[in-house]
């Protein structure tokens, strides 16, 4: 599905993806800077995944890990620093939780920064039921 804002395309096309282009932009984040590009690739085979492309050249990105069934999780997302500043980041937001894959399953996440982006899609803090395990 593709989704038009200005002068930028939306789409969860994973063929539109460069797996080049997705670590360069995911080495600029704070969680995933020290992710190999073999396992972006691998989470890109298995994820929901959507590109944020202006003029053909991909300057942002998402993805959704999900059962299909329950819930789904959304991580990774990211717009280029040149490109922030244009309501980009809740279209990319918007667009995923409108996607019909997506509707009627519980949504999680995890951020260290952007609650204020979240909440305006319907995203509360749940801080005492958050748990993680590193690998």
């Amino acid at each position: 599905m593709d989704w038009i804002e200005g002068e930028y395309l939306i789409s969860n096309d994973k063929s539109k993806l460069s797996i080049d282009r997705v670590h360069e932009l995911l080495l600029q984040s704070y969680w995933a800077h020290k992710r190999p590009k073999d396992k972006i690739e691998a989470s890109i085979r298995n994820s929901i995944c959507y590109g944020v492309y202006h003029h053909g050249k991909q300057v942002g990105f998402g993805r959704v890990v999900t059962d299909y069934a329950t819930m789904y999780w959304v991580c990774d997302i990211f717009i280029d620093k040149e490109h922030r500043g244009k309501g980009l980041g809740k279209k990319l937001v918007k667009c995923i939780i409108e996607t019909e894959q997506l509707k009627g399953l519980f949504g999680i996440l995890s951020t260290k920064d952007a609650h204020g982006l979240y909440e305006k899609f319907g995203f509360k803090k749940e801080p005492d039921k958050f748990m993680s395990r590193d690998p």
